[in-house]
């Protein structure tokens, strides 16, 4: 009985291939997008606060990504996050998760 016990408990500590991608951490970036004009993709500019090592001084560093928006639900202006994935196309290797606050928008007036 101890030998069938301790060949469960090792047998219960080796994770399940199938579940390898839950075990990994995906990065998740908040960020404002900037273009939404092709097809399922939008562009977000992400802002990061970089200290000067000389000066001390704080630089804003921003950086754009290129992420998958399958509903096209995202405007310009809007504060989304999104998550990195598998690559979805050269440059595209993140999700779009959430919509975490909608931009001002004005109303389009027709010409």
């Amino acid at each position: 009985m101890a030998l069938e016990k301790n060949q469960s408990e090792t047998t219960a500590s080796v994770p399940d291939p199938a579940d390898r991608n839950s075990l990994q951490k995906r990065r998740v970036l908040v960020g404002t997008v900037v273009s939404n004009k092709m097809q399922k993709t939008i562009v977000v500019k992400v802002d990061r606060h970089v200290k000067h090592t000389l000066y001390k001084k704080y630089s804003t560093q921003s950086r754009k990504f290129k992420a998958h928006d399958e509903k096209n639900e995202a405007k310009m202006g809007d504060l989304v996050a999104v998550v990195s994935s598998r690559p979805i196309s050269r440059e595209k290797r993140w999700v779009l998760q959430s919509i975490l606050r909608r931009g001002n928008q004005a109303a389009e007036v027709a010409v």
